[in-house]
């Protein structure tokens, strides 16, 4: 089945690379074009794509309101961010309005069209070493550990879906999940799906940041 790809970016090179690199690939075409959020905002609610490639910094609406209010619309369109490390605060505010992701702009074209696939299969995009040095520049603005109150949410977590909880926030995959706590992949798939719902999260990047956000995984 084919992926459609949405590209909110107001740059229009930016815009022409990224059709170049999707509409060479046979399971991805370009359904639709937006130099700001509010156009990006209304073409989609006319007609949702799979996957919205999201710029952060755009004229009339930022990406961050932009997948506010897609989010906020029940729109199906997974929002995939794309971003520079000088604009993490931006990131992190986008994932917490409801993105199932961010990569950086420079990211190689064989790790756009992989996230890409990912997000349309529902999974999210966090890379190991962008997570870190995201959490590097959030992680001052939150609450001290002190500050914490102990989410009830944890209490129902077993001790094997906590440890794959902070596996998570420290940006592992699946696999390396498994290889680290010594479960099949499959097992690992199924205490993630127990987390999504014991802790109402959307997404994987909804779980990294409940971890840090409550405590359970250390600055």
């Amino acid at each position: 089945m084919t992926i459609r790809v949405f590209l909110a970016d107001d740059q229009g090179l930016v815009r022409g690379g990224f059709r170049m690199l999707i509409e060479a690939e046979d399971d991805l075409e370009v359904v639709g074009e937006a130099i700001d959020g509010a156009d990006a905002v209304r073409q989609l609610q006319r007609e949702p794509a799979d996957v919205v490639l999201m710029d952060i910094r755009m004229p009339n609406l930022d990406g961050v309101e932009a997948t506010a209010q897609l989010t906020a619309a029940g729109n199906p369109t997974r929002v995939l961010i794309l971003t520079t490390f000088d604009l993490d605060e931006y990131v992190y505010a986008a994932l917490r309005a409801g993105a199932s992701g961010f990569l950086l702009k420079d990211a190689r074209p064989g790790d756009l069209l992989a996230a890409i696939r990912s997000v349309a299969a529902g999974d999210a995009v966090v890379a190991p070493s962008a997570t870190k040095r995201l959490l590097q520049r959030v992680l001052p603005t939150l609450p001290g550990e002190e500050q914490h109150e102990r989410d009830r949410r944890l209490e129902q977590l077993t001790p094997r879906e906590l440890d794959v909880l902070k596996e998570i926030a420290a940006g592992a995959t699946n696999s390396e999940i498994a290889a680290t706590l010594y479960m099949a992949e499959g097992t690992v798939k199924t205490h993630i799906g127990r987390l999504l719902a014991k802790l109402q999260c959307r997404d994987r990047v909804s779980l990294v940041l409940f971890a840090y956000e409550t405590g359970l995984v250390p600055r």
